[in-house]
């Protein structure tokens, strides 16, 4: 637990990393699986024309870590990350970390600001519940509370999920008739932009329950109750198949979950798997284009690579 001080004052470490924008999507991930609470990217320069942010030379990444028996190991762990990632990219500016021991920073709230209406492909806008958004033509807005729980849209993985669902679900002459997979749900971010975007039944999943809980209330929020559903539970345990399954993990999850994603995959089914960082391109490949599965398409944004297969059609 955090210390307290004082009348019960809660202490936490405010870490502030300053970094090239190609790096604070893994810098986000690393302190959030570190144990970091509160993690918000800050962006140096306002966000350019049609909602897309600009190029900028630096970016931030802003986190707390409770004050307790593990920060030091914590803080070694992480600036040994930081090192290697100087080795690694060595053609891209060292990452810059700064510390601050604040007291009840209400972190909770003050991430919030940097939350912005986001438009993250042609069709899709999202927009946090506490701003005020007019949609615009076509726009199809997903209102988003994400708690604790991942998935915004700010993250290159999640972006590139979005589109490639719209590319698929949008050229579909039926997309109601899909039968739609989130695996990894979070927020439930991509299973809520599948029924806006046409399925009628679409099964949110994830193992973590506090993932599940944000899930549903973003599903209510959005009002797609009667088509998208959320559920606490192991995929290797599903009996249905689907038509399109879209998974928003880690590499190394992909490939442990490799042998059920293709099992629940129909014929013709397309599979979308995003969260892969380009040095581990090659793992994913080796693993999943296997004859059963062949490349579709695949969409990179900074170190972040989203590869959509599709099933190969059962033979007479």
């Amino acid at each position: 637990m955090p210390s307290r001080t004082g009348k019960d004052k809660v202490k936490w470490l405010k870490i502030v990393l300053s970094s090239p924008p190609e790096l604070v999507d893994a810098l986000s991930n690393f302190v959030t699986e570190l144990g970091a609470e509160g993690v918000f990217q800050e962006y140096l320069a306002p966000q350019g024309a049609g909602d897309f942010p600009e190029s900028t030379s630096r970016e931030l990444v802003n986190a707390y870590l409770p004050c307790d028996v593990r920060l030091e190991n914590r803080l070694a762990s992480l600036k040994t990350y930081l090192h290697s990632l100087s080795q690694i990219f060595p053609d891209l500016d060292a990452p810059e970390l700064s510390t601050e021991v604040i007291t009840d920073p209400d972190w909770g709230e003050q991430w919030k600001k940097y939350f912005k209406p986001l438009r993250v492909s042609r069709n899709i806008v999202i927009k946090p519940t506490w701003e005020r958004y007019t949609p615009l033509g076509h726009d199809i807005v997903i209102e988003i509370d994400p708690g604790m729980a991942f998935g915004t849209g700010q993250h290159a993985s999640t972006r590139m999920c979005l589109e490639a669902l719209e590319d698929i679900i949008l050229t579909k002459r039926s997309p109601a008739s899909l039968n739609v997979l989130d695996v990894g749900t979070g927020t439930g971010i991509l299973g809520i932009a599948c029924a806006k975007l046409g399925a009628q039944k679409v099964l949110c999943v994830d193992i973590d329950p506090k993932a599940t809980e944000i899930a549903q209330e973003n599903i209510t929020i959005n009002q797609v109750e009667d088509r998208v559903t959320v559920t606490q539970r192991e995929i290797s345990t599903l009996t249905d198949s689907y038509d399109l399954i879209v998974a928003n993990l880690t590499s190394k999850l992909l490939i442990k979950l490799k042998k059920s994603l293709i099992s629940l995959l129909r014929p013709g089914g397309y599979l979308i798997l995003s969260g892969i960082i380009d040095q581990n391109r090659s793992d994913i490949e080796t693993h999943f284009f296997n004859g059963t599965l062949v490349p579709h398409s695949s969409a990179m944004e900074k170190e972040w690579v989203c590869f959509v297969m599709k099933k190969e059609t059962e033979q007479p």
